[in-house]
């Protein structure tokens, strides 16, 4: 039970970066022990991996004792190639691009002035309505006047 108390104890430590080499060694002789107390097994898996991942060695080769190996000449004249056939497709399909969006933009200048002119005619047709209204009633005073004569 004393061992456990100083073990969570170690472990506040621990997680506050404020432990010691031998403390830290404490704790992994701790948990590396079959018998450990219930409320700590979660810590286990962790000590675990650091007593692995401290066994590991990097066995990548040494770049200096590889073998250098020969660079091919790089050919600048398929760079060149490339480039000029990638330039003449931009250009085409970029003066199409442009071709459209003007057409586009011309569609929609007509559309407006379209809209504008009906606008316009309706409300003109909507002050026509207005004076045939106002014939009618005159029309109908009118007829009232001549019938009582």
């Amino acid at each position: 039970m004393e061992l456990d108390n100083n073990i969570e104890k170690l472990l506040e430590k621990y997680f506050e970066a404020t432990t010691t080499v031998a403390e830290e060694q404490t704790l992994r002789k701790y948990f590396d022990q079959e018998s450990v107390a219930t409320h700590l097994e979660q810590y286990k898996p962790m000590f675990a991996y650091f007593s692995n991942a401290k066994e590991e060695q990097y066995t990548k080769l040494n770049s200096l004792t590889e073998s250098v190996k020969p660079r091919r000449k790089f050919n600048y004249r398929w760079v060149s190639v490339a480039a000029a056939v990638v330039m003449t497709f931009g250009a085409y399909f970029g003066t199409n691009a442009y071709a459209d969006y003007q057409e586009q933009k011309q569609a929609r200048i007509a559309y407006e002035q379209t809209k504008e002119a009906l606008n316009l005619l309706a409300a003109n047709f909507a002050k026509g309505t207005e004076k045939v209204a106002l014939l009618e009633e005159f029309e109908i005073a009118k007829q009232k006047v001549y019938s009582n004569n």
